[in-house]
This record gives C-alpha cells, sequence and structure tokens, in this order.
C-alpha cells in the first residue's frame, strides 16, 4: 500500500473551507521548502521538525485539524512580526487541557510580550485555522526558519 501524499490525505479527510484552507497551507509549505513527516503528523524544515499536526477530519479535539507550531513566544531581531499577527497569534495562546502529557497543568509563559497561566508545552493551537489564522501559522513557521 502507497502512503498517501499531503494534498490526498488532505482532500480523503477534510472538506469545506478547511480543506481549502488545508490545501492552500500544503502548497505554501511545497513553495518555501517545507513537508510533512510520517503520517503528516509533523511539518519539517529540512531534518528539523518545526510543528506538530493532527487531522484526522472530526469534530472532537483535536480535530478536524490542528496546527502546533513549535515557536518559543519572542520574536528574533531582524525579523518581522507586526502587532496585527501577535494579536491572532495571542487569540490561539494553547491552554492546558490536562491531556495526560507532563506539561499539566500547564505553566505561566511570556508570549509575544504578554504574559499567560496555564499554558501548555506547546504554547499555540490553531486549531481548524480559518484564513487569517493560517496566514499567521504561515509566518509563524517562516519565523522558525529564520531561527534555524
Amino acid at each position: 500500500m502507497s502512503v498517501k501524499s499531503f494534498e490526498e490525505t488532505i482532500v480523503e479527510v477534510l472538506d469545506g473551507d478547511t480543506q481549502k484552507n488545508a490545501l492552500d497551507f500544503a502548497a505554501f509549505l511545497k513553495a518555501n521548502g517545507m513537508t510533512t513527516g510520517e503520517n503528516h503528523g509533523t511539518v519539517m524544515c529540512e531534518d528539523k521538525v518545526i510543528a506538530y499536526m493532527h487531522m484526522d477530519g472530526k469534530p472532537e479535539m483535536p480535530g478536524p485539524w490542528t496546527i502546533w507550531p513549535d515557536v518559543n513566544g519572542t520574536v528574533p531581531d531582524g525579523f518581522e512580526f507586526d502587532e496585527a499577527m501577535k494579536s491572532v497569534a495571542l487569540n490561539h495562546v494553547n491552554f492546558c487541557g490536562k491531556c495526560g502529557s507532563t506539561c499539566a497543568p500547564g505553566s505561566r509563559k511570556t508570549i509575544y510580550g504578554k504574559e499567560f497561566d496555564n499554558v501548555c508545552g506547546a504554547l499555540l493551537a490553531f486549531t481548524d485555522p480559518t484564513h487569517d489564522a493560517l496566514v499567521c501559522v504561515k509566518r509563524l513557521l517562516e519565523l522558525i526558519k529564520f531561527e534555524a
């Protein structure tokens, strides 16, 4: 049995605007030299994981599609990440859901200059991201690539 491409998985698992947004995201990854890892559970830049992903099409969390960019909550010198992008990112702070991970019950974190309590080890989570949220995710992946 052959492994399905990321685009084939998107078409099979997602529908509507979520599918359209995910296909746009897949095109962004290709255009920027990024790929998905095994079972499309990670976003890779060269050999480095820069985001984690879950896609099952189900309405229960973390479905139908969630992206967790591997950010540290700061912007490196020389990288443009404006206030509008920070605002979108801060609307996606990933608060502890007591999933059983070692980071429970979350901790106090400063993310792009603002402090939050009970934050998960994965600082941001974009579930069923809209077009505007995906613009932010793409910028965050560019930020991670810039830092590398």
